[in-house]
């Protein structure tokens, strides 16, 4: 098993240091031979950012294969739905303990949510350098 994540993409801007690459994203169903007749497949253009490459080396329309590691992967998914899950149940069970009121720690809990995704928008650029994708060679 390969421990990184690769899509074929084509690169569909170059701005400064940044590569804009356009893939397909399917999902597991999608490659089923009946996919075409069922609701349950799907899938979905995406446009990736890859940070920090030799902009020289590709042109609008090339076709690339961008890759991240399954840290990065792992990385991300913690961050956009670990921390948050765990942050929102914690604060969910705190203060229904403390005030046994099940509406205001429903509120709470999703209230909690709204400083760490400030943080997580203050924070894009760091996370950005850490959470990237790379064009193979």
């Amino acid at each position: 098993m390969s421990n990184k994540i690769s899509h074929p993409g084509v690169v569909d801007s170059i701005e400064g240091d940044c590569v804009k690459v356009r893939i397909v994203q399917t999902s597991a169903c999608a490659a089923c031979k009946v996919a075409a007749h069922c609701n349950a497949s799907e899938s979905k253009e995406k446009l990736v950012d890859v940070i920090g490459c030799d902009t020289a080396k590709y042109a609008t329309g090339q076709e690339v294969v961008v890759s991240a590691s399954w840290e990065v992967a792992n990385r991300a998914l913690l961050l956009g739905f670990g921390l948050p899950l765990l942050l929102l149940i914690g604060v969910l069970l705190l203060i229904l303990r403390w005030t046994g009121d099940e509406g205001m720690a429903a509120l709470a809990s999703l209230g909690a949510l709204v400083p760490y995704y400030i943080v997580l928008w203050l924070l894009r650029d760091s996370i950005r350098q850490q959470v990237s994708f790379r064009i193979e060679e």
